[in-house]
């Protein structure tokens, strides 16, 4: 059994915590914005499931990105390939430095468990297959939850500016193929990207999201179409195949 959360004590040891970094630096304020949009998603993912802890679900999104403000820190980037795993790095100050506790007041083996998988999965490229049917859920609903905002954060300053100009860019055959295949494209394929396949890998994103309302909030906020309607007629082919794996519109209503 979870025990009850402390939504108020949570949010208060996160704003404790950030604190530490600089709210000033555009890359600390923008994972302090996207980490109550992912909380705020991932409650809304698992209030469509009835056998979910709801506060949970929220917890793991305000700790998932715990690493992030370490990572730009210390390495001055947000590309993991270029600095470290930012999940694994969360994890570790979560569960190995005990910073969990500050966030809740009582934490069970069951709850500790469940939160340092969901946050050491919630970026990779998938899950094991044998896991624990309860804890892949909790899983699966933040990693869709951190998938649906990312969307968003791919359509505000300074990831707009970077793919602002597509024009005369083209997509390597092998990144078309897990277009074609409707998967994600792993990071050594989009390792030595353009700025276009770059943003192929992120919409690709979209096929592998677990819930219908995950896709539901997709289509209800419209950034993945703003995604899709820049200027690159590859990108056309990646709206296609969303809307053939989908089964509907990705527009909003």
């Amino acid at each position: 059994m979870i025990e009850h959360i402390d939504r108020s004590r949570a949010l208060e040891a996160f704003r404790a915590y950030t604190e530490n970094y600089d709210a000033y630096n555009t890359n600390i304020a923008i994972k302090i914005a996207h980490t109550y949009r992912v909380a705020s998603i991932s409650e809304r993912i698992a209030g469509s499931i009835s056998t979910v802890n709801v506060d949970l679900a929220w917890l793991l999104g305000l700790l998932h990105d715990i690493g992030r403000f370490e990572q730009v820190t210390r390495y001055g980037t947000f590309f993991d390939a270029l600095s470290i795993d930012h999940a694994e790095l969360g994890a570790d100050i979560l569960f190995h430095d005990n910073l969990f506790g500050s966030f809740v007041k009582q934490e069970s083996k069951e709850m500790k468990a469940i939160a340092e998988t969901a946050i050491r999965l919630h970026n990779k490229l998938s899950i094991p297959e044998n896991m624990e049917e309860n804890t892949a859920m909790y899983t699966k609903i933040l990693r869709d939850a951190d998938k649906v905002d990312i969307f968003r954060v791919l359509t505000e300053y300074p990831y707009n500016e970077r793919y602002s100009n597509l024009k005369g860019l083209v997509a390597r055959d092998e990144v078309m193929r897990y277009v074609k295949e409707h998967r994600c494209v792993p990071r050594t394929s989009a390792g030595r990207a353009n700025e276009l396949e770059m943003l192929i890998a992120q919409c690709c994103m979209a096929f592998e999201l677990e819930y219908p309302e995950s896709r539901a909030i997709v289509i209800e906020q419209g950034y993945l179409k703003q995604l899709l309607e820049k200027d690159a007629e590859q990108l056309a082919i990646v709206k296609a195949e969303i809307l053939r794996a989908w089964g509907k519109t990705i527009s909003p209503a």
